[in-house]
This record gives structure tokens, C-alpha cells and sequence, in this order.
């Protein structure tokens, strides 16, 4: 990757454009991030920044976090990540990367922890058809068959069941970034991004562009 950012759901609306179009989009407030930590070949075996983003307490941050912020000579961050960028050696420690690095038709991957739904069933946290819902089916929303008879004898790895459904890393790729205010630090991108209001999330350029 040669450029990310460290960001905030602020939540979703909609723009219009000069034609009187509709965009929805959803807008990030999106660093500013400190360069708080460099690793290069020498020293670790590849070259990356670690960056930290959002504010905190100092009481609320560990020991071995603290001891990095006070090495970089940089104010404690709620957030600590890692990017392995194309080019390493234009960002010193204390630098910040804002929101400005992208502009209005970048194409950007976004990464989020997706909101929780709780325990749910099969059919809703996998997609699976229903059985028949006539009255003589003894089988309706369920998972199906659970594998073969005597051998091997047990639930094979893998099988779709009921449980937890969100609270999952999940990236969005190729989507367009629509504006950039630089001033306040906000990017809208077009379209819906996982996670809740407040959450954490990661913009690098796509992949697949």
C-alpha cells in the first residue's frame, strides 16, 4: 500500500452533485494520525510506520504503550497501527498524515469491525433456504442434515450453525472517494462502510483498482 489512514464512522447522508443527482455517502472523520514508531530492514526485517490515532486519557493507556508514546516524545493515542507503506522514509516520527493524502476519485478499501446482531439461526447468518412451511414438514428454518450415519460419525468441520453473527473484521473494497475536506478532516465516500457510529476503521488505497 502506499497510503492509509486510521478514521471514525461519524454516521451516513446523502450530496447532491451539480446535476442535481443523489449520492448517499458516508462520512469519516478520518486522522489526524501520529507517526509514532519507524521499522526498517535493519532493525526489524521490513519496513512499516506504526501510527496512533484518537484521543485518550493518559491513565487509560497501558505501560508498554505509554513507554512508545513517551520514546516518540509524541501525546498518547487511543489507537496503535501498523501500515506497511510503499515508501517509509518520507514520514519521520511526530509526523501526522490527515485526511488530504486522498482526493475526490480515489479508490479506497475500508476496513471495520461489522456491527453485532447477536445469536441469530442459520438461515439468517448464513443465507440457507428454508425447508417446506407446510403443515406436515417437520423441518423448517433449521440447518439441515448434520453429515453421514456411523462414519466418520460426527459433525464435520465447517458446518453452517447457529451462533454469533457479527462483531467481524470486514473490508469494502473499490469504494470511490466523493470529497475530502481537509479543513475539518472528514472524507465521504460513496455508499455504506461496516461498523457502528464511532468506529474504528482503516482507509488504503484499493487493492483492485
Amino acid at each position: 500500500m502506499n497510503k492509509a489512514i486510521l478514521g471514525t464512522k461519524v454516521g451516513m447522508t446523502q450530496i447532491f452533485d451539480e446535476n442535481g443527482k443523489v449520492t448517499p455517502v458516508t462520512v469519516i472523520l478520518a486522522g489526524p494520525c501520529t507517526v509514532v514508531q519507524k521499522k526498517t530492514v535493519e532493525t526489524d526485517g521490513y519496513d512499516a510506520v506504526k501510527v496512533g490515532y484518537g484521543e485518550v486519557k493518559e491513565k487509560n493507556v497501558n505501560k508498554p504503550d505509554k513507554g512508545q508514546f513517551a520514546k516518540a516524545d509524541v501525546a498518547v493515542k487511543k489507537y496503535l497501527r501498523e501500515f506497511r507503506l510503499d515508501d517509509c522514509s518520507a514520514l519521520n516520527i511526530g509526523d501526522e498524515i490527515k485526511a488530504d493524502i486522498f482526493a475526490a476519485g480515489d479508490k479506497i478499501d475500508v476496513c471495520g469491525i461489522s456491527k453485532g446482531k447477536g445469536f441469530a439461526g442459520p438461515m439468517k447468518r448464513w443465507g440457507l433456504h428454508r425447508g417446506p412451511m407446510a403443515h406436515g414438514s417437520g423441518y423448517h428454518r433449521g440447518s439441515g442434515s448434520m453429515g453421514a450415519c456411523s462414519n466418520p460419525g460426527r459433525v464435520m468441520k465447517g458446518k453452517k450453525l447457529p451462533g454469533h453473527k457479527g462483531v467481524v473484521r470486514v473490508t469494502v473494497q473499490n469504494l470511490e472517494v466523493v470529497k475530502v475536506d481537509a479543513e475539518n478532516n472528514l472524507i465521504l465516500l460513496k455508499g455504506a462502510v461496516p461498523g457502528n457510529k464511532g468506529g474504528l476503521v482503516t482507509i488504503t488505497n484499493s487493492k483492485k483498482a
